[in-house]
């Protein structure tokens, strides 16, 4: 009997997505609740936006842009008053093991003002962190509704302009091999920039020792950040994006991406 040598159809990879982890105690919302959310009314000096405001403003611009919004995560704390979101954003040209995302934020109690900050999402075990060169912040004074398109645009533009940078960063993470040592002393000055405190230093030690997920075995920087990330999630969110703003700061130094 001759064997059936016609070509097989080839077996399509199920490329992971990431599944946008709100964690800190913040409370899962979907877009209906949000929208649910009463605005205060504003005074003479004051003037608070609605939460899904900034929502539709910032998937308005992505409309008009190449990139594509994946899974999104919403959340709401202090009964509604503050609002902290996750957007998943694709280019055409995607990773296999990370992607961008924007963090948003607004309050209605005066705590901070609404913002948004771009960074990545890892596939394999949901860690964030944030970069501080995109970034916005615009306080609910006067001319809000007016000037917030626009700053929304500016940063989905320094988004687009930033992406190879992104990934020109994690690529070297991933090439600089450490060892122990050199991993013991860069999570040492870690907590003099603010990364973390001198509480986060044993798990990300065990992290580092025993990652948990196999992607991270290797002794490069990339395991290292990461070991940094799994630990820092846990934390408040509200810091997330100072902190890993400054382990990027550090992790760049080390490989020879800062100025």
């Amino acid at each position: 009997m001759i064997a059936d040598l016609a070509p097989q159809a080839p077996i399509q990879i199920q490329r992971r997505t990431p599944n946008l982890i709100l964690h800190c105690g913040a409370h899962h919302v979907d877009l209906k609740q949000v929208r649910k959310v009463h605005t205060p009314d504003p005074t003479s000096t004051w003037c608070p936006i609605p939460h899904h405001q900034l929502i539709s403003t910032v998937q308005d611009t992505l409309k008009t842009t190449r990139l594509r919004i994946g899974t999104q995560a919403h959340s709401l704390t202090h009964d509604g008053m503050r609002y902290f979101g996750l957007m998943e954003i694709h280019a055409k040209k995607a990773s296999d093991d990370y992607c961008w995302v924007l963090g948003l934020r607004n309050s209605h109690d005066k705590q901070f003002p609404a913002g948004i900050v771009a960074g990545a999402s890892v596939f394999v075990c949901d860690n964030l962190s944030f970069s501080g060169e995109i970034k916005f912040a615009r306080k609910h004074t006067r001319f809000i509704v007016r000037d917030l398109p626009q700053l929304v645009s500016r940063s989905i533009g320094l988004l687009l302009a930033k992406w190879h940078d992104q990934d020109k960063r994690i690529a070297a993470y991933k090439e600089a091999e450490i060892t122990d040592t050199e991993a013991h002393d860069l999570i040492i000055r870690a907590t003099d920039v603010g990364v973390c405190s001198n509480r986060l230093i044993p798990p990300v030690l065990n992290e580092w020792r025993e990652p948990r997920h196999d992607a991270f075995e290797g002794r490069n920087v990339w395991s290292l950040f990461n070991a940094f990330t799994e630990s820092l999630k846990d934390g408040n969110l509200a810091e997330l994006p100072k902190r890993t703003e400054a382990l990027h700061g550090l992790l760049d130094t080390h490989v020879g991406l800062s100025a």
